[in-house]
């Protein structure tokens, strides 16, 4: 395997392991942080990206 395969590959990893966080956080959890965010859900789709590339900050929190 090629550095850059390696790196494609940790990169998919990454990003579905934030897409289940993501998918977790905002349907159950970000009603728990942020208490402004209950009922509003049409701003939830826009946190998807930064939630993926983030996804240990957003478990850690």
């Amino acid at each position: 395997m090629s550095g850059a395969a390696l790196l494609v590959g940790i990169a998919e990893w990454w990003l579905i392991l934030g897409a289940v966080v993501a998918a977790v956080f905002l349907l159950f959890g970000i009603d728990r942080v942020d208490e402004d965010a209950r009922g509003a859900y049409a701003f939830r789709p826009l946190l998807v990206p930064g939630v993926l590339l983030i996804w240990p900050l957003v478990l850690w929190r």
